[in-house]
């Protein structure tokens, strides 16, 4: 067992008969870096064959928020350096060893879940929201795009939802989480102990555990009453459709709509183009290991595009709110710059899981 004293920035130990993944940085709402990922993956390998390892859980050790994300900031400082496309490289592998591990995996997603935090989330087969969780996808505010698997897990959801979520970057609570069922489970934060205590005893009852805890009455989920607005507003798969479908709901009244656009209109045009294109191709990946492939080759590139950089600063180092983007309308962006993103890296750069 680790210790409440350990500094490390990922706790991985044995606890009962589960492998404990525990994020340990407070101070940055416990954002990946790639050491987190690599000792992430390595305790997986580790535990793969262990027959003392029964399920893997995992949550934050200390502070608020499950994560925040990966650590962009120095990747935005320098993304030709080797180490920032490795750091999506290794993220990848990881996100791929959760999606096919052998054994299950329970994640605990309470408060800030967000990006990265997502990527390391979606793969488990119970995912256990609270009255904390706050979830999103918001890429698109720095100039990239809901990666580490995003294409493939907002694609699946129904209707124009996916559209919806990758643009605006849009939070979702618990009780909207396990509504779109982005989580199996709804439990309250003070009674997530004892479920972490009673599934390490008796892993083989993860299910029965889960629903046992779970609230029998779950707040309702905000976001179902917008959900025709959703289908109608991001019926195209072309940004300017969209803001154009918004601004006329806008100028009949629609404040919904206009905020939206709004929100829309904030973020990077040419990484809101991206995610719209891999939400048409996501489905058409037919394994997630072509879908890590696929969004390898894409994020290699856009970390280089100025809007990463730019984004990056905006948000999270000057912190003022006025990203320049390049270009600064979608108009400006043809089909050929957004498939550009898309084409096959050559071989020797191309992504590849462990196995491989």
């Amino acid at each position: 067992m680790a210790s409440d004293a350990d500094t490390r920035d990922v706790l991985t130990y044995k606890e009962g008969l589960a492998g404990r993944l525990r994020l340990n940085r407070p101070k940055a709402l416990h954002s990946l870096n790639r050491q987190m990922v690599r000792d992430m993956a390595h305790a997986l390998h580790e535990w793969r064959d262990d027959p003392d390892v029964r399920i893997v859980l995992i949550d934050h050790a200390d502070g608020r928020g499950f994560c925040a994300g990966g650590d962009v900031v120095a990747i935005a400082r320098d993304p030709d350096a080797p180490d920032s496309a490795q750091f999506f490289f290794d993220e990848y592998r990881l996100n791929h060893l959760e999606y096919t591990f052998p054994k299950p995996g329970v994640v605990f997603m309470d408060g800030i879940t967000m990006g990265g935090g997502v990527g390391i989330a979606c793969p488990c087969r119970y995912r256990v929201a609270t009255e904390r969780t706050v979830l999103a996808m918001p890429e698109t505010t720095i100039g990239i795009f809901p990666d580490v698997g995003g294409g493939r897990y907002l694609s699946r959801l129904r209707g124009r939802l996916a559209q919806f979520l990758a643009l605006t970057g849009a939070r979702l609570d618990g009780a909207e989480c396990l509504k779109l069922r982005l989580a199996t489970h709804y439990i309250r934060s003070d009674r997530l102990e004892e479920a972490k205590e009673r599934i390490m005893a008796q892993p083989f009852r993860v299910q029965a555990i889960l629903d046992e805890l779970s609230e029998d009455e779950v707040p309702a989920a905000r976001i179902a009453g917008n959900l025709g607005k959703i289908d109608r507003y991001f019926a195209s798969d072309r940004l300017e459709d969209i803001l154009d479908a918004l601004d006329a709901g806008a100028d009949e009244g629609d404040a919904w709509a206009a905020k939206e656009a709004a929100t829309i209109r904030g973020k990077s045009p040419m990484a809101c183009k991206v995610s719209l294109k891999l939400l048409q191709e996501s489905p058409y990946q037919l394994h997630f290991v072509d879908e890590m492939r696929m969004e390898y080759g894409i994020m290699v590139r856009l970390i280089r595009h100025p809007d990463f950089a730019e984004g990056v600063r905006a948000l999270l180092i000057d912190k003022d709110g006025r990203p320049n983007w390049h270009p600064t309308v979608p108009q400006a962006i043809g089909e050929r710059d957004v498939e550009a993103f898309f084409e096959p890296l050559p071989v020797e750069e191309e992504w590849r899981p462990f196995d491989s």
